[in-house]
């Protein structure tokens, strides 16, 4: 038996009918929203808390993408720090699939090296 169930025979066993009937007569009255003090309990807020609750950023959003403030590097000169720092030069990069090979016409975005020094990073096997 569940808990309706239960309040009903309560009910039942503690009023007459006469004030059961008025009893029925004012739920009606709530739930036809006629009494705006009495509120029927809302379960939607009790499992929805935070419903429309939502706040306004203070700043408004960019219009403009930011602007890159960090030096271009050349490349050459990594290669010379790199040969100064480990004793030996930076070879070229050596390819065991052909397939993964860059386009000869691209550079590297960061510091300008040629596609010789750069390959497909990005996770994905046989991007083109």
């Amino acid at each position: 038996m569940n808990k309706i169930s239960r309040f009903v025979i309560w009910i039942c066993s503690k009023f007459t009918k006469a004030e059961i009937e008025l009893i029925i007569k004012e739920l009606s009255g709530i739930l036809a929203n006629r009494n705006p003090e009495i509120k029927p309990k809302d379960d939607f807020k009790q499992k929805h808390p935070n419903y429309r609750k939502f706040s306004v950023d203070p700043n408004p959003p960019r219009t403009e993408p930011p602007q890159n403030k960090a030096p271009k590097k050349n490349w050459e000169q990594l290669l010379q720090k790199h040969e100064q720092e480990k004793g030996k030069p930076l070879k070229p990069i050596k390819l065991r699939d052909p397939q993964n090979k860059v386009p000869s016409n691209t550079r590297c975005s960061q510091c300008d090296a040629p596609a010789e020094y750069l390959y497909f990073n990005d996770g994905k096997k046989n991007n083109k």
